[in-house]
């Protein structure tokens, strides 16, 4: 009975990662949005068992300078091997087509053949989250705990990213609402003055001349 209930809850803790796991590649636009940091190339930004968050929604056009990003080397993708990397992009070699070059964070130098040429065809993501030291969790705990820590944590970044989004959705609204105000403010400055408003300032002004003729006359009869 026992057994049968442990079975149960492994069972029901595989279903709800997977479907958690399927939602995080929709969400972030990518196969595969976790990376385990496995080196000490980008120390101190990551460190060793950091947990990076992938967004591959981010489109390789929109890449800049300081940007962190996960690529392929492009040395081993030539030869059929998929070696992901994850580096700082130090500089745009290159707009059309985009070209950037990459370097570790703690290392000396760009590596040719692993940090540059990177193009959009090495392009996995940008780094959008870096959980730290989650990747332990893997190494220390047995399942089915470390399969529930891992989903705990996916879910409240599913949580976050989404209320990013939103928070971004409302500041947008807030401005464009702000901007239609100033729009409409500007209009009615910019109205001409109307014409009837001008014929009884006009008018206006004649009786105060005609009263003070007729005042100045009656003055001259006493």
């Amino acid at each position: 009975m026992g057994s049968q209930k442990i079975i149960k809850d492994i069972i029901i803790v595989g279903i709800v990662v997977l479907v958690i796991w399927v939602g995080l590649q929709v969400v972030f636009g990518t196969s595969n949005p976790f990376y385990v940091v496995s080196s000490g190339s980008m120390i101190p930004a990551l460190q060793v068992y950091d947990v990076i968050v992938v967004e591959g929604n981010t489109s390789f056009q929109d890449v800049e300078k300081d940007d962190i990003i996960v690529f392929f080397s492009p040395l081993k993708y030539d030869k059929g091997e998929e070696r992901v990397i994850v580096h700082r992009v130090q500089l745009i070699a290159s707009d059309d087509p985009k070209i950037v070059k990459t370097k570790g964070d703690n290392n000396p130098g760009p590596v040719a053949g692993t940090d540059f040429p990177i193009t959009e065809r090495e392009y996995i993501g940008k780094v959008e989250y870096v959980i730290p030291q989650v990747g332990y969790v893997t190494q220390i705990l047995q399942p089915p705990v470390n399969y529930i820590i891992i989903a705990i944590i996916i879910g409240v970044m599913i949580v976050k990213h989404f209320s990013k989004k939103k928070q971004q959705e409302v500041t947008f609204q807030y401005t464009s609402k702000e901007n239609e105000e100033e729009s409409k403010n500007t209009e009615i400055l910019n109205i001409d003055v109307d014409d009837e408003y001008v014929e009884k300032s006009d008018t206006t002004e004649e009786f105060k001349l005609k009263d003070s003729e007729d005042s100045k006359i009656d003055e001259d009869k006493k």
